[in-house]
């Protein structure tokens, strides 16, 4: 019987070792964007490949993604609003905040245009002449990146998202693109999103190149001191490789349909 038990003893040990000794798994909260745009689908294997580490995505809004981060239910973040990641490092949430890439803002809508924003010198001028026409604009409504810098152009154009065509929908960037293209109204998108959805799409780029729409990426580390529970140094050597010249390479060289989506900005 003492045997027996010794058995049953011996094997569980081993069990209990064996699942401390399993891979571990980062958990990443992240934009709609990243996932839509088939960025992490593309980086993610030559991580895990290489350090046998898995990454579970959580693809939410900006503004959720970074309260993931101050409740502690990830591991970091990576997100596309300025201010509100220094406003998470400031208070404490969130340390080791990195550049890591860019792209752009553009607005999409019908190829007929009946807002006729194709005229338009500033991005500010096309938002105006999209509420004074009247004409359906989808919007995320949904406290991500997209929707702070929807928010932001809406003050320099100085109308308010209250007008006749205004939709808020509460949904992630594919979907509004989606809803945009079976409405024949205008959205907001990061480039990135768009060249990846853009042949499955009635809609057609309508605006581009204004300074305002630049959109920059950085990662951040959840902060162990608030919560010693994540797992702090899995996802550093995480954020230390995609910062690497190798991870910086692979962002550089995602494409889709011959387009370049990402472009790496980790200072060296």
């Amino acid at each position: 019987m003492l045997k027996h038990l010794r058995v049953l003893l011996v094997c569980g040990c081993l069990l209990a070792t064996s699942l401390v000794q399993a891979d571990p798994m980062i958990r990443l909260a992240t934009t709609t964007s990243t996932y839509n745009s088939g960025l992490l689908d593309y980086l993610l294997p030559f991580y895990q490949d290489q350090t046998g580490v898995k990454i579970q995505v959580i693809s939410v809004g900006t503004g959720a993604a970074l309260r993931l981060g101050q409740d502690g239910d990830v591991d970091l973040v990576m997100t596309h609003a300025p201010l509100a990641e220094a406003e998470f490092v400031e208070a404490g949430h969130g340390v080791m905040p990195r550049a890591l890439m860019y792209n752009d803002f553009v607005i999409v809508g019908p190829a007929s245009d009946p807002a006729l924003i194709r005229s338009a010198e500033k991005v500010s001028d096309a938002f105006s002449k999209i509420a004074q026409s009247g004409a359906i604009f989808v919007s995320r409504g949904d406290d991500s990146g997209t929707h702070i810098k929807e928010n932001e152009l809406w003050g320099l154009s100085n109308e308010l998202p209250s007008f006749e065509g205004y939709r808020s929908v509460g949904q992630g960037m594919g979907r509004v693109l989606s809803l945009a293209s079976e409405m024949e109204g205008y959205a907001l998108t990061d480039r990135g999103t768009w060249l990846a959805m853009q042949s499955r799409l009635d809609s057609v780029l309508l605006f581009e190149g204004d300074e305002q729409l630049f959109n920059p990426y950085q990662v951040i580390l959840v902060n162990p001191e608030r919560h010693p529970h994540t797992l702090y140094n899995e996802a550093k050597a995480f954020a230390d490789w995609l910062v690497t010249k190798e991870g910086q390479a692979l962002i550089d060289s995602f494409q889709v349909e011959g387009e370049q989506l990402f472009f790496s900005s980790a200072k060296e």
